[in-house]
């Protein structure tokens, strides 16, 4: 059985995996807009290539936090989850004579 306080710094890492995917998701949209605007501008350029590099890093850093993301939601739905009781009035049971 897992402690609290495993669950809670799973919810961190789950909270901050997300913040670091969106980050890297608006890392590679920059990436391929100047990417794109620099190889339209200047084809073959070294500054094309370097932009095509970072591309290519933010993309897979992209793709590593998603995967990271995706197996700690994995792991966390494979525990067993506590639920209260239930609110609903039970019937009134009569003995049967």
């Amino acid at each position: 059985m897992a402690s609290k306080t495993d669950c809670v710094m799973s919810l961190r890492a789950v909270r901050q995996l997300r913040r670091v995917r969106a980050f890297y998701a608006g890392g590679v949209l920059l990436w391929a807009v100047l990417t794109a605007w620099t190889g339209w501008q200047l084809p073959g350029s070294r500054q094309m290539w370097v932009s095509a590099l970072l591309l290519a890093v933010f993309s897979g850093l992209l793709l590593t936090a998603s995967l990271w993301l995706q197996r700690l939601q994995a792991a966390g739905s494979q525990r067993p989850a506590h639920h209260a009781a239930s609110r609903r009035a039970t019937a009134p049971r009569h003995a049967h004579a």
